[in-house]
């Protein structure tokens, strides 16, 4: 005879992130599971409550914070042993007060990637991870622009804070896809800026890149994702970015979101339609097509993680 099921919680998490990009961190206080470990703010829903009305109410209880403006991000679950918890985070993007821990607990601001605080909560592990991925991913167009030019706008997007880069030349030879790759590469690496193979993973090994990024086909048919890189891959609808999630990839592109010249005959997801193919993503989720670095706050507010762009990525200077 089986025991009593364990119980499923519904818990609303804060991702607040201050202009330097700290996020703000705090300490589970005594008394509860997990005592002293370290997590995003939050708490439980109450019957009836939204997600948002749960973090709203739970920021302010807890942190004396005002929710002014909070976008849906990325959505987890895990299995303790004293519960099945199913958690929605979201980017807190504006709010009023200054926190203070009005149940006593402590907290803390802390550097994506760099975290100083320890133990942290391990169903908080994926949206840690997410955190070190800049808002914006650059896909390479050096077919249209030219190779020089393009390496040379390259040169002025990374010094203007561009730190992740898709190679994406599939129409040229190997060899001289390789040579450029190589140039892009010396230009990325004083800014420690991550380059991403639109290929195949051996190849992206051999060039040295971070990681490989995967067209849907490839997607679909793989069984398990390379190890010893980061993967990346491109996704038209729900049933692709379930994939990417189930083989553990480290995030997706969706779109087109506008009608864009490269797929003339793709239909535009729009960003509502974008919103509901995204909702509850275990996966951060970079918008793509027809976009400008102007539409990252849409985006972020239907729930993508940042924006992937071709030509506007590369400013003339």
């Amino acid at each position: 005879m089986s025991g009593p099921a364990t119980p499923r919680v519904r818990v609303a998490a804060a991702v607040i992130q201050r202009a330097d990009g700290e996020v703000l961190l705090a300490q589970r206080p005594p008394g509860k599971p997990y005592a002293g470990f370290w997590e995003f703010p939050g708490g439980k829903l109450e019957p009836g409550e939204t997600g948002a009305q749960a973090l709203a109410r739970e920021l302010h209880e807890e942190l004396g914070l005002i929710v002014r403006h909070a976008v849906p991000w990325l959505s987890t679950a895990f299995a303790y042993p004293h519960a099945h918890v199913a958690i929605q985070f979201f980017r807190v993007l504006a709010f009023d007060g200054e926190p203070h821990g009005n149940d006593g607990q402590a907290f803390a601001w802390q550097t994506p990637g760099r975290y100083t605080v320890a133990p942290l909560l391990p169903a908080n592990t994926g949206v840690l991870s997410a955190l070190t991925l800049p808002p914006i991913y650059g896909i390479t167009c050096a077919s249209d622009l030219g190779e020089a030019p393009l390496l040379a706008r390259a040169a002025v997007a990374l010094a203007r804070g561009l730190r992740m880069i898709e190679v994406r030349e599939k129409t040229w030879p190997r060899g001289r896809r390789d040579a450029f790759a190589a140039s892009l590469r010396s230009l990325a690496a004083p800014y420690a800026a991550s380059l991403f193979l639109n290929g195949a993973a051996d190849e992206a090994r051999m060039l040295g890149f971070d990681g490989v990024h995967w067209p849907s086909a490839t997607l679909r048919s793989a069984r398990e994702r390379p190890a010893g890189l980061r993967v990346a891959a491109s996704c038209h609808d729900r049933a692709e970015l379930e994939r990417a999630a189930e083989l553990g990839l480290d995030f997706v592109v969706m779109g087109p979101v506008r009608a864009t010249a490269s797929h003339p005959d793709a239909v535009p997801l729009g960003w509502d339609r974008l919103a509901r193919l995204i909702e509850g993503t275990r996966l951060p989720v970079y918008a793509l097509g027809g976009l400008c670095r102007e539409d990252l706050g849409a985006a972020m507010t239907a729930g993508a993680h940042g924006i992937a762009m071709r030509r506007a990525a590369w400013p003339e200077g």
